[in-house]
């Protein structure tokens, strides 16, 4: 049999791939490192070549899926039709990681990856904020908000929806978290200067 050489960020990100199959197949626990050593058919020595712990493989597969995410939400930042507030609908749906991955968000609620938790929020806003900035400073030039700092805008509600809805940060009870919910929409406008209702997509009455 020919041995196949890769190069190292191939070869690294077919591990990452590996493990995020595997961790949304059968869980982050459910996956030990020698099941995605036998999925990929790759040597102990190769993956804690680029991985020290499993716990270090979580983090890049976390990265992956909000490095994804991103991409995604590029696409829809820079579509050349569509008006800023279709587009913030768009990129807010499209921001919904953990949806989709309840398990490994759980897995980054655990007190022992706090600081990993910490890392990648900050990365997700770092990320996204930019994205957001510049369908602000689209619906300024279409009269739809009036906002002079759309960057700024940008990171302050990010920092805030991320931040303060995380239950992993904030161990809200329910009727917290639908409180914050239901103001958001309103403050989201009073930052942009756009009309009243305009964000109410965020929380819908019905």
């Amino acid at each position: 049999m020919i041995r196949v050489v890769k190069k190292p960020e191939e070869r690294r990100a077919d591990i990452v791939r590996a493990a995020r199959h595997l961790f949304a197949t059968n869980g982050f626990d459910g996956t030990s490192m020698q099941d995605v050593m036998r999925h990929l058919s790759i040597a102990k020595g190769t993956i804690y070549h680029y991985f020290s712990s499993k716990e270090d493989l979580l983090e890049a597969v976390v990265d992956d899926l909000a490095t994804e995410s991103t991409e995604r939400m590029r696409d829809i930042a820079e579509a050349p039709t569509g008006d800023a507030v279709s587009k913030i609908q768009a990129l807010v749906a499209a921001g919904r990681v953990a949806d989709e991955n309840q398990d490994l968000v759980r897995q980054l609620h655990r007190s022992a990856n706090a600081g990993m938790h910490a890392r990648l929020l900050a990365a997700v806003i770092q990320q996204q904020a930019p994205l957001y900035a510049k369908v602000f400073q689209q619906g300024r030039e279409e009269g739809l908000f009036q906002v002079d700092s759309p960057l700024e805008t940008a990171e302050f509600v990010l920092a805030a929806v991320q931040f303060l809805t995380d239950e992993g940060i904030f161990p809200w009870q329910p009727e917290a978290l639908l409180r914050r919910a239901k103001a958001f929409p309103s403050l989201i406008e009073q930052q942009l200067g756009a009309r009243p209702g305009t964000f109410s997509f965020l929380f819908p009455s019905t």
